[in-house]
């Protein structure tokens, strides 16, 4: 007996000393240099309301998705008709019709059938008309597949906004869908709001197209722009007066290159200038087709386009091999940073607006953490007196059992790094009641036994044995209740099962095997014969 009462001592002086050693950071930021080497040194993470922070409730243009994927296969399909010498002309897009086809012949048009047919299975003819012995046809997504790339640019933009946000630097995120197209974003401890929402709703769609120096870009600003060609305007910074302009470039409108076949990219130093720029690295097919592509276009200027806005246009000398090229733009390091972040995380597949927006103040976050702080604090002490007062002996033994779950407790959850939330305290006041609910039980089953007339260790053994089934039995069914909380909960819900999933465990330890520790000890250490219950 006394060896068991030494290997369970030793057992719950290790875990209490374990959960100290997690919990120091946070009760303390000065820790000697020695125990930040080798020892944890991360805080429990505060929720969005304790320490501040942004909510924002994203809609994502899942119509944008289709329109985009409507306009690659348009343009792929208008070229293999090039290259099969079917004879057409695309009629310009309108509001009711996103592209339109017009055949001369019933040839043509059934070529064209036969063509649709066999290598376009996504896409279906929404309208055919015959005029003038002239078949128009306009084609659109299929409803299922249209279906499916709305649900995919969903997922899609949710996993790309938390890579985002991992790169930011920003610890315990909350990221989740919430309908059919909208994905709420908690942001806790962001200061800079308006860096946080360009770097989760920029689109980041990268492209590498070629710039027409043959046609005239005056004629293009006054509305004469040739077939094939888009004007664009290119971003610049005077290094003078450090103001940002914006230079009318005409690009060809096809883009030969995308941010798909990108592989890394990273800020760089230019040796030149000093100033920040962003290296970019293709994967094997991007480096493959970027050497094809300035091999073919040698003295031709490429321009690099990221949203719409060209951020260069240099001259390529040579063809460029390797795969890595450089896009430069007068950044700050700041903007260089957000802009590697967004490439490395990928393009959005959709737009995405901000519907709701809403900051919490630190202010209010720490009278949140001030009242559930004191609101712990006046439970704690209300049940430490009750305990004494009603059970005397017993009821501190209680006590210690009550001090050393909170102890454990809040070291679990700076060891898992889970995240303290408003409803998390009170999840923990309601483990502190639950914490002694076990105690109550063993306590008046020992009372029953020593009004039998048992003596002391008797009654203990059979108070322990007794009620054990009973606290098992009460704290699974809570506990299963906490963990679908937790499964399916979001957001506070999450937050509270955390709190109260961790509180009943501890507490059944605590109840049932610490308190018995101190039970043996007295009755078979310090051969107590009587005592206060």
């Amino acid at each position: 007996m006394f060896n068991s009462i030494r290997i369970r001592t030793a057992v719950t002086i290790v875990l209490c000393l374990a959960a100290f050693v997690y919990l120091a950071p946070t009760l303390t930021p000065d820790l000697p240099d020695a125990w930040k080497k080798y020892l944890p040194t991360d805080k429990i993470h505060l929720g969005l309301d304790l320490q501040g922070g942004m909510h924002l409730v994203l809609e994502v243009e899942t119509a944008k998705a289709v329109e985009s994927t409507l306009e690659r296969s348009i343009n792929d399909l208008k070229e293999n008709l090039m290259d099969k010498r079917i004879r057409f002309r695309l009629q310009e897009p309108t509001k009711d019709r996103s592209a339109a086809f017009q055949f001369p012949d019933a040839a043509a048009r059934d070529a064209f059938d036969k063509l649709l047919k066999n290598e376009y299975p996504d896409l279906e003819i929404a309208t055919s008309e015959t005029a003038d012995s002239k078949a128009l046809v306009s084609l659109k997504i299929k409803d299922k597949r249209a279906a499916d790339i709305k649900k995919m640019a969903v997922e899609q933009s949710l996993e790309t906004i938390r890579n985002r946000v991992d790169q930011f630097g920003i610890s315990e995120p909350e990221i989740i869908p919430q309908g059919i197209d909208r994905i709420i974003v908690q942001l806790p401890g962001v200061k800079d709001t308006t860096r946080a929402k360009s770097l989760i709703g920029r689109t980041a769609m990268l492209e590498f197209k070629l710039v027409d120096d043959e046609h005239s870009l005056d004629d293009a600003l006054k509305g004469n722009i040739p077939d094939g060609d888009v004007v664009a305007y290119e971003s610049r910074i005077d290094r003078d007066s450090g103001r940002r302009s914006q230079i009318p470039i005409l690009l060809k409108n096809k883009s030969l290159l995308t941010g798909e076949g990108l592989e890394s990219a990273k800020v760089q130093i230019s040796d030149r200038f000093g100033e920040p720029n962003v290296s970019i690295k293709f994967n094997a097919q991007g480096a493959k087709d970027f050497d094809r592509i300035t091999g073919e276009n040698v003295k031709k200027r490429l321009a690099i386009i990221l949203d719409g806005v060209v951020h260069s246009a240099p001259v390529i000398q040579e063809r460029i091999s390797g795969g890595q090229a450089q896009i430069t733009g007068s950044f700050t390091m700041e903007e260089a940073t957000d802009l590697a972040i967004v490439l490395r995380a990928g393009a959005l597949p959709a737009p995405v607006n901000i519907l709701e927006e809403r900051t919490v103040g630190p202010s209010l976050g720490q009278d949140s953490i001030d009242k559930g702080t004191w609101a712990s604090i006046i439970a704690g002490l209300l049940i430490l007196l009750f305990m004494v007062f009603y059970y005397r002996t017993t009821g501190m033994i209680a006590d210690v059992a009550l001090a050393m779950n909170m102890l454990l407790l809040l070291g679990i959850m700076a060891a898992f790094k889970a995240t303290l939330t408003l409803p998390g305290i009170a999840g923990i006041v309601l483990t502190i009641g639950m914490a002694v609910d076990a105690n109550v039980l063993i306590n008046e089953r020992i009372r029953e036994e020593m009004r039998l007339g048992k003596t002391l260790r008797a009654a203990v053994e059979a108070g322990y044995a007794k009620a054990f089934l009973t606290i098992f039995d009460s704290n699974v069914t809570t506990l299963v209740a906490a963990l679908f909380l937790f499964g399916f909960g979001t957001g506070p819900v999450k937050g509270f099962a955390v709190t109260l999933t961790i509180g009943i465990v501890v507490s059944m330890f605590t109840a049932v095997f610490v308190t018995r520790i101190i039970f043996d000890y007295l009755i078979w250490n310090r051969k107590v014969q009587k005592i206060g219950i």
